[in-house]
């Protein structure tokens, strides 16, 4: 349902909807109801000269009876309606016709936040981020507009079916930062907003500013990566005290598996002290892009071995089956002896799955990876897969995997049960012994497969494996089949520079040889370019670690001197990788025969300024560091 405002629908064809489509009858056509709450119903309508659907919110007519709130929801829904943003749900008309007022906004096909969570449990990190990030977006841009929502919060966050972006809805209670004195609006002592969601100084009944919107921003994210509230109570008064006397609980300790960059993010937005909070939505929503930008692709070797090679599979493995049927054949006709036959067959297939197992390790280490690489490798293999799993088929267990659950167990006691009773009363019970499992056996098939459309049991067992002693033991036997030359270590996260300049050199050393003559320093070039992009790389590492990292009070003076430097740090980055795609096209089209030495030469001559003046930019560092904070101490 979308625009859905609480968990209760009311009934779809009251006397109010008949009352309100009287009243708009020929402007809007009435279709159903989509929500309600404290301030207002949600109707999905069309515009009858327009030809489009609408959300319709109409202010509860008992409310409207009462000129002062009337004006009120006027006045706001006007000042909402001057919002236009891409994550802001756009309000297209306000108007009254006695005794209705409401507004029509734009219709946003989907779900709440709230509802989203409710049904299918909280966010992945990486969704949760994007969503924050689009909604600080949407109150980085109305707080400039000088508006302030006041009651952000999951059922106030439409996300969009069909393109998954978020949208700030229900801005009809948000008041004028520069007007907080007026009847019935901020500093009027009145309580407006969601206690649940309500900052501390909207708690205490204070002036509430666009801090108290950044902090109802880190509930709901605490909400959406949790499925649960930092806070909660039997009653209102209950939440609200808890939101103006006790510290929010840390997401991490609620959420270990939540990365600590976005951890310490939301802790951050849920302050007590608006001054401690970020210093605005535009910022937040900065330090959320940098939580994205953080995660790396996986290398191709250790993804195809997440996904191939650390699996027995393959055609080679199962043409080893009829062999191994063939040799227990032959044993047990030698030994006239069912026992050699078992020892063949079994000793043989473990025997083969080490050994395969075995050259796969080999083959990783040759590449350059080592055991700890599967770890992460794994757990990034499992979490990609998550969110379409549960697309798919849920985040809980349905009812047919329930039932294939109970069946399967059934079986396998059925079984026990049947085998216990035939030693015991020496009864021939093996018409049962085999429909018992073969039943169970069939159910618990079954049962693994639902399981697996829901979770990726087979990546999660040879994580297991592979991550355990037996993975380390198959790596120890791994590591001495190797030969005693050193192999480089690979990069488990090769930056962009090195794969450029690694193209480079080979399309170098596979020009003639008077054309290398020509461009004989080219390779020193292309390593200078890599070692500054690596410096630079480096360095922007550590200025954003330190951007990203929320402060309040004396820390925000020396922002502009480090945002000023990450700035050029970045553009630096980008001109040196630029400057080795340059270099890296014109020896493809030399190559070709469609460029010439000379541009080559021009080329070079720029790469070694471009060089020197990374050198002038990184010599200014010393200046710039003094700024930079002391190191937190990580208790061990």
């Amino acid at each position: 349902m979308t625009h859905k405002i609480s968990g209760v629908t009311a009934p779809q064809f009251d006397d109010q909807f008949v009352a309100f489509q009287t009243a708009l009858a020929g402007r809007y056509s009435l279709e159903r109801e989509l929500g309600r709450g404290g301030m207002g119903i949600v109707y999905l309508a069309r515009d009858v000269r327009l030809d489009r659907p609408v959300a319709l919110k109409l202010f509860p007519p008992a409310l409207a009876a009462r000129p002062a709130l009337r004006e009120r929801f006027l006045r706001e829904a006007r000042t909402a309606a001057r919002l236009s943003h891409p994550h802001i749900v756009q309000i297209y008309a306000v108007d009254e016709v006695d005794p209705f007022v409401f507004f029509a906004m734009a219709y946003v096909d989907g779900e709440t936040l709230g509802s989203r969570v409710r049904r299918r449990g909280p966010l992945s990190p990486s969704e949760a981020a994007r969503m924050l990030r689009e909604v600080a977006w949407a109150l980085a841009y109305a707080h400039e507009q000088g508006v302030v929502h006041r009651d952000v919060k999951p059922d106030n966050i439409l996300l969009e079916s069909a393109t998954g972006r978020a949208l700030v809805a229900d801005f009809g209670i948000a008041g004028r930062r520069h007007d907080p004195a007026e009847p019935g609006g901020e500093g009027s002592g009145d309580l407006i907003g969601t206690p649940e969601f309500m900052s501390p100084e909207q708690a205490a009944g204070q002036h509430a500013d666009a801090r108290s919107d950044l902090y109802a921003l880190g509930v709901v994210a605490f909400y959406a990566l949790s499925g649960r509230l930092p806070f909660s109570g039997t009653g209102a008064i209950e939440v609200l005290a808890q939101h103006l006397t006790q510290p929010a609980p840390p997401l991490a300790d609620c959420v270990p598996a939540v990365p600590r960059r976005l951890a310490r993010i939301v802790d951050a937005c849920l302050a007590k002290d608006p001054a401690e909070r970020p210093a605005g939505a535009g910022q937040l929503a900065e330090q959320l892009a940098l939580t994205l930008e953080h995660r790396k692709e996986l290398p191709v070797a250790l993804r195809a071995f997440v996904k191939h090679d650390g699996r027995i599979d393959g055609p080679g493995v199962i043409l080893v089956l009829p062999v191994l049927t063939g040799a227990a054949i032959a044993a047990a006709l030698a030994f006239h002896a069912a026992g050699p036959a078992f020892a063949t067959f079994y000793g043989g297939s473990l025997v083969t799955a080490a050994g395969v197992l075995t050259l796969r390790a080999r083959k990783l280490l040759k590449s350059g990876f080592e055991h700890g690489d599967l770890a992460v490798a794994y757990k990034s293999e499992i979490e990609r897969g998550k969110e379409e799993r549960a697309f798919v088929a849920g985040s809980r267990p349905s009812l047919i995997e329930r039932v294939t659950r109970v069946g399967a167990i059934l079986g396998v006691g059925t079984t026990v049960l049947t085998i216990a009773s035939a030693i015991w009363l020496g009864l021939n019970t093996g018409a049962t012994f085999g429909i018992a499992l073969f039943g169970g056996l069939a159910l618990g098939i079954a049962h693994l497969a639902l399981v697996q459309r829901r979770r990726d049991v087979d990546t999660a067992f040879w994580a297991k494996l592979w991550t355990g002693r037996v993975g380390r033991w198959l790596f120890r036997v791994a590591r001495a089949l190797l030969p005693n030359r050193p192999i480089a270590s690979a990069m488990t996260h090769r930056p962009t520079e090195l794969a450029i300049g690694m193209a480079a050199e080979q399309l170098f050393a596979d020009l003639p040889k008077a054309s290398r003559k020509h461009l004989g320093d080219l390779p020193h070039v292309v390593a200078r370019l890599e070692a500054d992009a690596q410096r630079m790389r480096a360095r922007l590492e550590e200025l954003q670690e330190v951007v990203a990292d929320p402060r309040g009070g004396d820390a925000r003076e020396a922002e502009a001197a480090l945002r000023a430097e990450r700035d050029a740090v970045q553009k630096r980055l980008t001109n040196a990788v630029a400057a080795l795609e340059s270099i890296r096209l014109g020896l493809l089209r030399l190559r070709s025969g469609a460029g010439s030495l000379q541009s080559m030469t021009t080329d070079l001559a720029a790469a070694r300024a471009l060089g020197e003046a990374v050198d002038r930019l990184l010599e200014g560092q010393r200046e710039v560091d003094g700024l930079l904070p002391p190191p937190a101490v990580t208790p061990v």
